[in-house]
Order: C-alpha cells, then sequence, then structure tokens
C-alpha cells in the first residue's frame, strides 16, 4: 500500500509486521522493495535489523526476560543476551497484520494471544497510519484481557542523504531532553536518571553527528532520552541534513525516545541497487516507554490493566529548508 499527500512523500506500508517505508530518507526498508513481488516479500520476511517494523509487546529490552504483576513473575524468550528484545523471537515485527485501508491512511489490526512469547493476557492491537501533506501520524491503540507490559514503537531507519548513502556523520541532530538513561554491559538501565548538562548526551542544542561523537569519544548512540511528561504532543527531536536542506522533526505523547544511530549494522545486508547498510548509515528515533520499565517502579508505568485503552502518537514531519 501506498499512501500519497505530497509530491516529494510518499510512504509504502506492508502488513507484514506492519513495515513503513520510503524514498524520503527512510532509507535501508526501500532495500527491500525492488524487483518482482516474490522479491519483495523476501526482503520484508528475511531476517534484517528491524527496518521499518512496529515493534511489541514490549519495545526495547527487559531485563532477563523476567517481570510480575500481582505476585505472578512471568518468563519471556531470550534473544538479546541475557534479556528480552522487542517482544522475543517472534514480535509483533514477524507476524502478518490484517489491514483497513483508510482514506487518508491504512490501519493494521492484530490480536497478541494470551502466553505469545510469555507475556500474559489476549492484546487487541491496533496501528494506525496516516499522511497528511508533509505529515506521517502513527498512532497506536492497544486494550488487554489481562493486566501487561506494553510498550509499542516503529523501528524505521533514516538517512536524510538518501538510499544508499555511507553514513550519518553529517546529520545534526537535537532532542528534547534534560536526562537519559545510562545502561550496563548489556544494554539495560542502570536505573539512574541522569542529567544531560555537561555530558556528550547533551543534545538540546543541534549537534553534527560525527564530530560529537569524536569529541566525546562515544561509539554510537543507544540510549533512552527521558522526554517531559504528559499526555499532549510535542516537539521532541529535530534532524536536519545541510547539504540537501532535508529536515525531519519527531513528535509524540511518549515519554521516551531511543536514539539509535545503527551501531549493529554490519554491511552484510544488500538492499535496492546492491546498497549496503554499514554501522553508523541510518538512525532511528524510537518513541515509546523507557526500558526495563516494568522492572522499575520509578519509571513510567508498563502496565495495561483490563477495561484501559493504551493509546500513544507519533508524528514525523518532513520538509526542505
Amino acid at each position: 500500500m501506498r499512501l500519497t499527500s505530497h509530491p516529494s512523500i510518499h510512504p509504502s506500508i506492508h502488513p507484514s509486521g506492519a513495515f513503513l517505508a520510503s524514498k524520503f530518507g527512510l532509507l535501508p526498508i526501500l532495500s527491500h522493495m525492488g524487483g518482482a513481488i516474490d522479491e519483495q516479500k523476501k526482503g520484508y520476511t528475511g531476517k534484517h535489523p528491524f527496518f521499518g517494523t512496529v515493534v511489541g509487546r514490549v519495545a526495547n529490552r527487559i531485563a532477563n526476560g523476567k517481570f510480575s504483576v500481582d505476585g505472578k513473575e512471568y518468563q519471556l524468550f531470550i534473544n538479546n543476551g541475557p534479556n528480552s528484545l522487542h517482544g522475543g523471537a517472534k514480535g509483533f515485527d514477524k507476524v502478518l497484520w490484517s489491514a483497513e485501508v483508510l482514506p487518508n491512511g491504512v490501519r493494521f489490526f492484530r490480536l497478541s494471544p494470551d502466553g505469545e512469547e510469555g507475556y500474559p493476557g489476549d492484546l487487541k492491537v491496533w496501528v494506525t497510519y496516516t499522511l497528511s501533506g508533509r505529515e506521517l501520524a502513527i498512532k497506536y491503540q492497544a486494550q488487554t484481557s489481562k493486566t501487561t507490559p506494553i510498550s509499542l514503537t516503529n523501528h524505521s531507519y533514516f538517512n536524510l542523504a538518501g538510499q544508499g548513502s555511507r553514513d550519518i556523520y553529517d546529520h545534526q541532530i537535537s532532542i528534547e531532553a534534560d536526562s537519559y538513561l545510562p545502561v550496563d554491559d548489556t544494554q539495560i538501565p542502570t536505573g539512574e536518571v541522569a542529567a544531560v548538562q555537561g555530558t556528550g548526551f547533551d543534545l538540546r542544542q543541534p549537534v553534527e553527528l560525527g564530530k560529537h561523537l569524536q569529541k566525546f569519544h562515544l561509539d554510537g548512540f543507544d540510549h533512552n532520552f527521558c522526554l517531559h511528561q504528559g499526555q499532549d504532543r510535542r516537539l521532541v527531536a529535530r534532524v536536519f541534513h545541510p547539504p540537501t536542506g532535508r529536515t525531519m522533526e519527531v513528535h509524540t505523547t511518549q515519554p521516551g525516545i531511543q536514539f539509535y544511530t545503527g551501531n549493529f549494522l554490519d554491511g552484510s545486508l544488500k538492499g535496492k541497487g546492491a546498497a549496503t547498510y554499514p554501522k553508523h548509515s541510518a538512525f532511528c528515533l524510537e518513541t515509546q516507554n523507557w526500558p526495563d520499565a516494568v522492572n522499575k517502579p520509578h519509571f513510567p508505568n508498563a502496565l495495561l490493566h483490563p477495561g484501559e485503552e493504551y493509546n500513544h502518537t507519533t508524528w514525523l514531519v518532513f520538509n526542505t529548508a
């Protein structure tokens, strides 16, 4: 399915993992869209690092794949070192969703059954993509039959220089966050909510990514930035690519955003035009709850109860300077 609302922005959506793809910098996903239909399917369903997918039931990592609800301990599938990542072995990115075409978008639905990947409760999930001008909205809704942790996000990779660009070092980025979550050697938050002031994580003013990584001797980012709390829409991140003048803004109702600079891309995947995707060739800005929030009471609430509705929206706004 292809959405069109602006001549330079027409994302494509696929029901396998509720994929998002576009030629406007939403890059590596397009790598799987050239050629015949069978070849496209291989790209969507083959092994890849969550290119363009919706991830869940819980995005990011849960320590040791364990959590407790109402005194009962649940064990999830372990798929990332000692932890559970992005829903487990067969998360929401690896299933076929039902699709409903809307006048300006598409709505995906799936029922995640009780016990899937170890999570409690039948979970009904809707993800709706709508395009208006230069703005793409992604709305997440869910209802459960049992209390369950939930945190949904879209895992698109971006490079505003376009398909086949080798790195993102010339991108300028800013994130509206006064604090971030330090992590241990397995990428689980330590529990500290640390101020960004005076650190390499202070992105409140735009920084050129390549120079910033060198200045602070950083191998890249894969960290949650703690956003100002509230259910209202707010601007949380902005990326600018000076050579092309392209900009991308992220607005959301979520409490956190995971900034990831493609540290684990290794060039092994070949995409459209035989392009490869090496380390730091793309970035992700994943709006979500804080990682491992279900095990840290002082983090934002991660539990959805029967009778409640999970309801969050993220907006991606594209423009040229």
